[in-house]
């Protein structure tokens, strides 16, 4: 991706997601994947898709388990003692 398409991308995810914190992180060398980051913490990639002359960006972000809260607890089974 270039620098301008980084740029449109970087906007139009921080006006959706409602941000001004999300950024994306060029790669160090063209042709690798560009990267979404909040703040300083990376959470996915974007793909640029070039389809017969129609572009498109996916985004993909990943979630670590350990990153989530934890689940809820199970609900106690009432007339058991």
């Amino acid at each position: 991706m270039t620098p301008t398409e980084i740029a449109r991308v970087q906007t139009c995810l921080r006006r959706l997601l409602g941000s001004e914190r999300v950024k994306l992180i060029a790669p160090p060398r063209p042709g690798q994947t560009v990267e979404v980051a909040v703040e300083d913490e990376v959470i996915g990639t974007v793909h640029r898709d070039d389809e017969e002359g129609e572009i498109s960006y996916a985004v993909t972000i990943t979630l670590l388990e350990e990153d989530l809260p934890p689940p809820p607890a199970a609900p106690r089974r009432a007339g058991r003692a």
